[in-house]
């Protein structure tokens, strides 16, 4: 035995071994990252297909008894009892809606309610054995992270395109005028018809609804936070309608710097960044600038602009409530008195 512990004729047979497997030269594979990223979308297009829906609408022309044309787009199920959850402009003004299931089966649907505010809209059809989709939590989405969109481009049935959240936090104009924060970003192909489906993540669970693509550029398309849809979707479910108060800003979720957090003991690290007011809105004559950063309304904390959305509801219309801003390193308490949404900005 040697010094190192080992016998001498044990290392020679290593050494010999050593010499006679040659190292490979080969370059190392990207089969298997291929492999894993296929998988992902094979294994989340499979578990959100069946939900997904195919909406064919017909609206009255000019004379009666004629139909002026109509259009097409799609959506997905949220419930087994049959609630669809699509865009408001893809079911907009429409005389008959048709729905038809991935299956082929096309029940009887109609238009429980719509929010053109923020482009979403629920139709119900009556079907047994229905598979509803997985509802995921958008606050937790990463830029970066695979993003699949699955629907019905130009009447193509359950087209799949992939690509990845690229950005969030965007701000885009609904067809009402509204501007409407809180969007996700992607560069997964979006074409006319894939409006209202459903925007996936890698598990399988739905974290937006299609909404808009600008058709000049390439790879710009956006989706409503699934955050956002699930709250106007219930309200939709239970009224048909949503009836909201308005401040005139216009904003995003923002970070808070970890000393004021700590100074101001706020129990959230974010809050809402305003990023416009609107001349002569309540905000404006409250005394709001942008910049400011809400963290309190109503008594509530507010950690971004989802939390305020859900504050907004009619139930605060015309009544003076108290809201609490950062503006640079003050704390100041304002008092506004929200007025009833006319297809305005939240």
């Amino acid at each position: 035995m040697d010094e190192s512990g080992g016998f001498p004729f044990e290392k020679e047979a290593a050494n010999e071994t050593a010499r006679q497997e040659p190292r490979s030269t080969e370059p190392v594979s990207d089969g298997r990252l291929l492999d894993a990223y296929s998988d992902a979308v094979v294994t989340a297009a499979e578990a959100v297909s069946p939900a997904v829906v195919k909406i064919d609408v017909h609206k009255r022309g000019a004379r009666p008894g004629v139909r002026d044309g109509g259009g097409s787009g799609s959506g997905f199920i949220i419930t087994p009892d049959g609630f669809i959850l699509t865009n408001s402009h893809v079911v907009h003004g429409a005389d008959k809606i048709e729905v038809t299931l991935a299956d082929g089966r096309r029940p009887d649907a109609h238009l429980v309610g719509s929010d053109p505010d923020t482009d979403l809209a629920v139709i119900r059809i009556y079907a047994p054995n229905l598979k509803p989709v997985r509802l995921g939590d958008s606050n937790q989405l990463r830029v970066g992270q695979l993003a699949i969109a699955i629907g019905n481009p130009y009447g193509f049935q359950y087209t799949v395109t992939a690509g990845v959240v690229s950005a969030l936090g965007r701000s885009f104009r609904a067809n009402s005028g509204r501007l409407m924060d809180n969007i996700i970003q992607t560069d997964a192909a979006l074409n006319p018809g894939n409006s209202g489906g459903p925007l996936v993540n890698s598990r399988g669970e739905v974290i937006g609804v299609n909404t808009a693509v600008i058709l000049p550029a390439q790879g710009l398309c956006f989706a409503i936070a699934i955050n956002t849809a699930k709250y106007i979707a219930g309200f939709l479910i239970k009224e048909g309608v949503i009836r909201r108060s308005y401040l005139g800003i216009g904003g995003q979720t923002a970070k808070i710097h970890r000393r004021l957090t700590r100074h101001f003991h706020l129990p959230n690290e974010t809050g809402m960044l305003v990023i416009n007011v609107e001349p002569a809105s309540p905000a404006s004559r409250a005394g709001m600038r942008e910049g400011d950063i809400v963290v309190e309304f109503d008594g509530h904390a507010i950690a971004g602009i989802d939390d305020l959305h859900k504050l907004l509801t009619g139930a605060q219309v015309g009544v003076r409530v108290s809201l609490v801003v950062l503006r640079g390193t003050e704390r100041l308490p304002l008092e506004v008195v929200p007025e009833e949404s006319a297809a305005k900005s939240n």
